[in-house]
């Protein structure tokens, strides 16, 4: 399931589904009040993740996200970076049909790839 809330996102990503209670206003780990281990739900208890863990992931899908944004022109930051992305499919594939692949992977992929790296 796809959550507006990164942190449940997260916690979903490492259980393997949502096997958790939360309370209160705010997505935190301190919030979780129980975890549903056994029948169907997580296979034991030490799938529950630590808060460490669930932080890291956090953390992971961020960077995810900026990396997307990044890539399509969408702003980031304050900063719309419409200054790197691909052009659209029409003026590349006339580029491939001109210069070949390797002098497009080159010239327009390349350049963008080296500007915006995937997040380890």
């Amino acid at each position: 399931m796809r959550y507006e809330s990164t942190f449940l996102s997260a916690v979903e990503n490492l259980c393997g589904g949502p096997y958790y209670s939360l309370v209160g206003d705010e997505d935190t780990y301190e919030n979780i009040t129980h975890w549903y281990v056994g029948n169907g739900n997580l296979t034991d208890e030490s799938k529950i993740p630590t808060k460490a863990e669930v932080e890291a992931e956090v953390e992971r899908l961020k960077k995810e996200e900026v990396y997307k944004r990044q890539r399509t022109g969408q702003e980031v930051d304050g900063v719309v970076t419409t200054d790197t992305i691909y052009p659209d499919w029409g003026t590349q594939l006339d580029y491939i049909y001109h210069h070949g692949i390797d002098k497009w992977k080159t010239d327009i992929v390349d350049p963008v790839k080296a500007k915006y790296p995937k997040p380890s």
